[in-house]
């Protein structure tokens, strides 16, 4: 499904991320609680950028396994399967490599899909590209509690109509 950008802000609703940490600015495609494809452009003002590498500002590796992990992260909460995880967050790294990264100007190309589920835990696997380039693949590890009841559930605010418009 294609997300709008009303859709992308309902996703991210279920991570625990503040805004000022959020690293997919466009959700291209979603299937809930299987796949996600989105996108994070380095605008180059980032506070972070000022002193990773000062003169040739790189966005940090570190966080494009965050990036990833955020996909996941939206890939998970939306899964009609299985109620939402209050407090997701990173819990384990495999097979990690960064191979390049981004600069000021470029879109991050940032794909996950999950791999298994067991309890409190979700394992994916994702990618970050740019300009069709691999920067980065990693299997990652996401963990959390159920959401007291009366929270928010999985897939809400993104579902579609019969129209294709939001819900």
């Amino acid at each position: 499904m294609t997300v709008t950008s009303k859709r992308l802000q309902d996703a991210l609703k279920l991570l625990p991320h503040g805004p000022e940490f959020r690293f997919v600015d466009r959700l291209l495609s979603l299937v809930p609680g299987k796949k996600a494809v989105a996108e994070y452009r380095v605008r180059g003002d980032e506070y972070y950028l000022r002193g990773h590498m000062p003169g040739e500002p790189l966005f940090p590796g570190v966080l494009l396994v965050e990036a990833v992990a955020q996909v996941a992260g939206v890939v998970a909460q939306n899964d009609p399967d299985y109620p939402a995880f209050a407090g997701l967050k990173l819990t384990a790294l495999r097979a990690v490599k960064i191979l390049g990264t981004a600069r000021p100007g470029e879109t991050v190309l940032l794909e996950a899909a999950l791999t298994g589920r067991l309890g409190h835990l979700v394992q994916a696997k994702g990618t970050a590209s740019v300009a069709g380039v691999k920067m980065l693949s990693a299997e990652l590890t996401l963990s959390g509690t159920p959401k007291p009841a009366g929270g928010q559930t999985p897939a809400q605010g993104i579902e579609e109509s019969d129209d294709g418009s939001a819900a």
